[in-house]
């Protein structure tokens, strides 16, 4: 298999429309080849690339920024000697400054598979960018590690946010360099795009199932994503930042398992398992204790969760996380009627509605918890006709069959 990267550093012919135009790059610490060569570094050694700037995207181009709202600076690239321009500083979207640092913008961002990934988002303000000030926009394109699998409610009309660039599910399926193509096409901009795709990539292959295990090692794409278990479950365990629950940040397997101080995982589960036992296939979930040592309920004993997906238990097809953890906030709500689940608190920016809704997208997932006659069923009939107009959508922009 060839990433994106490693197809253009390898093909002269691939580099040729670059040559005497300037460069950047949109990366960030995963953005790296299959030595593990940061692609700032591998396109400044092989030569006759005019790197101009670079930009880094939500933690930074260096990963370093822990949490949600904590902002980048701008710098000077000590190694190459250009403007490092943040994208999640003192804005989102990029600057008449920053865009005349380049002719061509190479994006090479590896992606987690879930709407509410920010890198999304930022694609879509660069190339929105890029199309009004007539920027060339190159995607180096990288695997899916959650594979091809979709699931979720789609994203309301009027729910836009930094953590939902547009009408996708929870969990899409594409590749950066589809959810490109399907940008431009559906946000009908006029942009010299070009996708330099991968090579012999299989999303329905074991043992990743998207990601390529045997080939390539795992580097965070931001601190709170360390491995492929964490990708695996994060289109679901991301509704937990909408929550009082911990997501496990503060501990060693942040957004795999789930808790807090006053609830009993076991009970839950137990509830879980009578309200609809399906939704836990393709996965072992295990009662455990936590203490986080940051953020929610840092430094207490928290009663959790953990979602298992490294076993040979594990089936790619049946494991449905967003439905996994909307039953257990159901649980939640069934064994504890006042449990004060949702958290309000600012997130992304967004000071009006709750971060539950914003991350799934609209009221429905809420509304469902919170009311005693609705079911899984209902539930599921929402999503499923989601999932299914998705799938046909999204067939138009496939690259990898």
């Amino acid at each position: 298999m060839k990433l994106g990267i490693e197809r253009l550093l390898q093909d002269p012919g691939l580099r040729a429309p670059l040559k005497g135009r300037r460069i950047a790059v949109l990366a960030h610490p995963a953005s790296v080849t299959r030595d593990l060569t940061h692609t700032l570094d591998a396109l400044a050694a092989i030569g006759g690339i005019e790197l101009t700037a670079a930009f880094g995207p939500q933690h930074g181009l260096r990963g370093d920024k822990q949490d949600n709202m904590v902002e980048s600076p701008d710098f000077l690239d000590p190694c190459h000697g250009i403007p490092v321009f943040s994208l999640y500083g003192e804005t989102r979207r990029p600057t008449r400054i920053m865009l005349d640092s380049f002719d061509v913008l190479l994006v090479d961002l590896q992606d987690l598979g879930c709407r509410i990934y920010t890198f999304i988002t930022t694609l879509r303000y660069v190339l929105e960018a890029a199309a009004d000030h007539g920027k060339a926009v190159w995607i180096l394109d990288r695997p899916n590690p959650a594979g091809r699998p979709v699931e979720g409610l789609r994203l309301r009309q009027e729910w836009e946010s930094f953590v939902g660039a547009g009408p996708l599910p929870m969990r899409h399926g594409l590749t950066m360099g589809e959810l490109a193509r399907w940008f431009v096409s559906t946000l009908r901009l006029d942009l010299d795009l070009e996708v330099v795709a991968m090579e012999g990539w299989k999303p329905a292959a074991p043992p990743g199932y998207g990601w390529p295990a045997d080939e390539y090692a795992w580097v965070n794409p931001s601190p709170n994503a360390p491995n492929l278990s964490m990708a695996r479950c994060y289109a679901g365990t991301v509704l937990l930042e909408g929550t009082t629950l911990s997501e496990g940040r503060g501990t060693t397997r942040p957004l795999e398992l789930f808790g807090a101080p006053d609830i009993d995982a076991r009970k839950l589960l137990g509830t879980m398992r009578s309200l609809a036992p399906h939704w836990l296939d393709g996965c072992v979930l295990r009662d455990c204790w936590f203490e986080p040592t940051f953020h929610k309920h840092a430094g207490r004993l928290c009663s959790g969760l953990q979602i298992h997906t490294e076993t040979a238990a594990y089936h790619h097809e049946r494991f449905r996380p967003w439905r996994l953890m909307a039953l257990a906030l159901k649980a939640l709500r069934e064994l504890r009627p006042d449990y004060p689940i949702w958290r309000e608190f600012p997130y992304e920016y967004e000071f009006e509605r709750l971060a539950i809704d914003l991350i799934n997208g609209s009221e429905l997932l809420r509304l469902w918890v919170d009311d005693p006659a609705a079911m899984p069923a209902d539930l599921d009939a929402l999503a499923r006709t989601d999932e299914t107009s998705w799938i046909e959508e999204r067939e138009s922009v496939l690259l990898y069959r």
